[in-house]
């Protein structure tokens, strides 16, 4: 199943070229938080009713719909720094997602597909880069969780650009400020939900900007796998409904600049489109 929000962060099914709008047949016009995060939280009951009543509900064509970021209020983002070997040799680093652990990313720098990411002014000179990752959404509330049960609390999948200031010689901030800024968390198109993904270790992604490859990449290579990032996370803090995990970016991370569009393609998922502009 694949579940997004559009326009104005509606619940939408998205089949084929369409999206139908099944909130109202969920949540009977309740105002939520987060469509999404309601919906995750009870998957079991609602999933049925979604499939066999969706034909019921207002249809769009995707075309024509702004779609959002498929989690429009997660409570975290916790992201894993340095999970592919080909991404530790580019950076010239000593360790790894499995010594380094994770860092955390502020919720209010998601923006959805065709939002523009918008480099700083006070940032005017720093490198800025893009940074292609698979991200999944935790379907249950998770703590110690063991890697072999890792599946049976994660919701669903969805790509994610993890935009990127570095440091240079006269800075370097906290990982989490150079990741927190507003728009530098671009998530899309939508979530395609765990029953629908064949197998999630093995994933093909790609980040191209102005239509050139610049990275690409298969999950199998990550350092820590999924279930090992649920297993470590979990054994940390409190993992929670519509929770995102951001699993780490392979080799060929580079500047973007104004004017410049970043794409990505996830294999079982689809694709998604930002432009860069300037502040």
């Amino acid at each position: 199943m694949k579940i997004a929000l559009f326009n104005d962060f509606q619940l939408g099914l998205v089949r084929g070229d369409k999206v139908y709008d099944v909130g109202g047949l969920l949540f009977n016009e309740k105002k939520t938080l987060c469509p999404m995060v309601e919906l995750v939280r009870s998957y079991d009951t609602y999933k049925e009713i979604i499939e066999s009543r969706y034909t019921e509900c207002e249809a769009f064509n995707i075309a024509e719909v702004r779609l959002r970021q498929p989690v429009s209020r997660p409570g975290k983002i916790v992201a894993a720094p340095v999970n592919y070997l080909s991404h530790k040799k580019e950076m010239n680093v000593q360790h790894t997602a499995r010594g380094l652990g994770f860092f955390l990313k502020a919720n209010t720098s998601i923006i959805g597909p065709n939002d523009p990411i918008i480099l700083p002014a006070s940032k005017h000179g720093r490198r800025i880069d893009h940074e292609l990752e698979l991200a999944f959404i935790i379907g249950k509330k998770a703590k110690n969780v063991k890697a072999e049960d890792a599946r049976h609390y994660i919701f669903g999948f969805t790509g994610l650009n993890d935009v990127t200031l570095r440091p240079d010689e006269h800075n370097e901030e906290e990982r989490c400020l150079r990741k927190s800024f507003d728009t530098f968390t671009p998530m899309g198109p939508w979530i395609t939900t765990l029953e629908d993904i064949p197998d999630y270790t093995n994933i093909n992604m790609d980040l191209k900007v102005n239509g050139e490859i610049r990275q690409q990449v298969n999950t199998k290579d990550m350092v820590c796998g999924i279930a090992e990032l649920v297993e470590i996370y979990s054994h940390v803090l409190t993992l929670e409904p519509g929770d995102i995990i951001a699993t780490g970016t392979p080799e060929g991370v580079a500047p973007i600049k104004p004017g410049d569009t970043v794409t990505i393609t996830i294999e079982h998922i689809g694709a998604f489109s930002n432009p860069v502009t300037a502040e």
